[in-house]
């Protein structure tokens, strides 16, 4: 498993890893509305774009992207907003390499990382609480849409 930094080049693939994930992993927490929303807002190419240099893309042995990060500080914290690996490469290690990849980053201004997922992602949620992250706050969401479950983990040393 290959990871390094986005180029513009990857914007396609890097939707793409968004339209695989997005589905099977949202639609039996928060239902198709839920999931058409999202990826019209949060993976369509300009949004993707601005964030591209801070993103990380996780590349198998033949070259094909198929998983990324995205992040970015907030005050003192490195916050991760997006880490997704397609269906067919979960489990190979891709993700676990994307969010090493960012704890690395940060740096002497960051105390901590955090990030979050949808309530009921039972997967995400021992994925993270393997990688050392714990629960700071639940947040609901006016809209309606799912909770998010927030987790922190200190940056190592600090």
């Amino acid at each position: 498993m290959r990871i390094r930094a986005a180029v513009e080049d990857d914007l396609t693939a890097i939707a793409e890893v968004g339209h695989r994930t997005w589905p099977p992993t949202y639609e039996p927490l928060a239902g198709k509305e839920y999931v058409a929303d999202g990826l019209a807002r949060w993976w369509s190419g300009e949004l993707l774009r601005q964030a591209l240099e801070r993103t990380f893309v996780a590349e198998d042995a033949t070259g094909e992207i198929v998983g990324m990060t995205s992040f970015g500080p907030v005050e003192d914290v490195l916050v991760v907003w997006k880490l997704y690996v397609v269906p067919e490469a979960q489990g190979s290690g891709a993700g676990t390499a994307l969010l090493r990849k960012v704890i690395d980053t940060a740096d002497e201004q960051h105390r901590a990382v955090r990030l979050a997922y949808i309530a009921g992602n039972d997967r995400a949620a021992k994925f993270y609480a393997h990688h050392g992250f714990s629960f700071l706050r639940l947040e609901s969401h006016a809209n309606g849409g799912p909770d998010s479950v927030w987790l922190e983990r200190a940056v190592s040393g600090r």
